[in-house]
């Protein structure tokens, strides 16, 4: 694998865990268990039948979970501590063998970028929560499936697009961040407004007026 090809596999990957993390690990281990692709060695242990089993396990609980308004955003918030970790791992090992500082230089290279589609993906969500409607929450979540699997498709196709891809999201997501904030602000108001709403009335009752 050159080092264009590596690059991209090395953002990509770290993008679309920060996305959906388990769909990014059972369609790698899917798709190399099937000859589809050909993945790095260090990268090979994801086409472990256990691997796979508990990606695809996860990732149908995470597509359930990501159907529901607001429990979609508990679940984001839990999986800050796992998408951008596990990104930037595989970050790392897409790189293939190197010194302790170029590694270290693709770790914080692919937790960045997870960190970058997992922020926007929760803040994206956390927005969209606040409309009363179901449907604009279940169309976001195809969506940022049919990402992670068109990305992957990119990345061992169309390495060099990939890579703009990625940098070209990165670039907006700095450019976006004040509007972002404001998203997240906007979400959080709802998420608040939402739970006083569904608070009963703890208010003492008014006493009755005394005739005479």
């Amino acid at each position: 694998m050159g080092t264009l090809e590596a690059l991209s596999l090395a953002m990509g990957t770290a993008w679309t865990s920060g996305i959906n993390l388990y769909a990014t690990v059972a369609a790698l281990g899917i798709a190399g268990q099937l000859d589809m692709i050909q993945l790095p060695p260090n990268l090979q242990l994801l086409m472990h039948p256990a691997v796979i089993t508990v990606a695809c396990i996860m990732y149908v609980i995470e597509f359930f979970a990501d159907k529901v308004p607001y429990f979609d955003s508990g679940w984001d918030l839990l999986h800050t501590f796992i998408r951008i970790p596990a990104g930037a791992v595989l970050a790392a090992r897409s790189m293939g063998d190197m010194n302790p500082a170029l590694e270290l230089v693709a770790l914080l290279a692919g937790g960045t970028m997870a960190l970058a589609a997992h922020g926007t993906k929760a803040t994206v969500r956390l927005a969209i929560n606040a409309s009363p409607e179901p449907f604009s929450n279940w169309i976001a979540s195809v969506a940022e499936d049919l990402t992670v699997l068109g990305s992957i498709w990119l990345m061992f196709n169309h390495p060099l697009l990939m890579l703009i891809v990625v940098l070209g999201f990165l670039a907006l997501v700095v450019w976006l961040m004040p509007k972002l904030f404001r998203l997240a602000k906007r979400g959080f108001q709802a998420l608040r407004s939402r739970m006083r709403g569904a608070k009963p009335d703890q208010s003492p009752p008014s006493s009755s007026p005394q005739l005479g």
